[in-house]
């Protein structure tokens, strides 16, 4: 790909530098989390805490200018150490068709077995298609069985959230 342009590149995503966030990058993300999630307001699950507290265990994707591509933010559980969450995981709209959520997600993965952690789970509305697909394809489960119905077409724990906020409770092994 040496003969594809760098603005090219860039729109497909191969030319993403992927680090740690920091507590400076709190602003650039909490403002475009929105727009990225489709108008939905998610920016209110993102208190500066995220940024202040769990930057080690949590990755940002940026292109050569710097530019936001995506972000993980995740920690490892101080009650159940063998398991990994992602709290939030969101990429650019522009870029989701090269790989950003999953080139995050492995470095979360990398992280998480190096901490010795055996499973990662997350949690998403089972009415945001895009992303139950998204965690399917990179071989979460979704939690059947007790306490879970059939809601938008995927296994979920109606009222998972405040009692009346419906999840998909995924699980990865790693």
């Amino acid at each position: 790909m040496s003969g594809t342009p760098p603005e090219d590149r860039v729109a497909r995503g191969d030319a993403l530098r992927f680090r740690r966030p920091t507590e400076a990058d709190y602003l650039r993300i909490v403002s475009v989390v929105d727009d990225w999630w489709g108008g939905r307001t998610m920016h209110v699950l993102l208190p500066r805490l995220w940024f202040q507290h769990f930057t080690g265990t949590s990755w940002l994707a940026e292109d050569e200018s710097g530019r936001l591509g995506g972000f993980l933010i995740g920690f490892r559980s101080p009650d159940q150490p063998g398991v990994a969450y992602c709290h939030m995981i969101a990429a650019d709209p522009n870029l989701r068709r090269f790989a950003v959520g999953r080139r995050l997600y492995e470095r979360f993965f990398e992280d998480a077995r190096a901490a010795g952690v055996r499973e990662v789970h997350a949690i998403t509305w089972p009415g945001n298609r895009t992303s139950v697909a998204f965690h399917r394809s990179l071989g979460f489960t979704p939690k059947e069985g007790a306490g879970t119905q059939n809601l938008y077409g995927t296994p979920a724990v109606a009222g998972y959230d405040y009692g009346t906020e419906d999840r998909v409770v995924f699980t990865r092994k790693l």
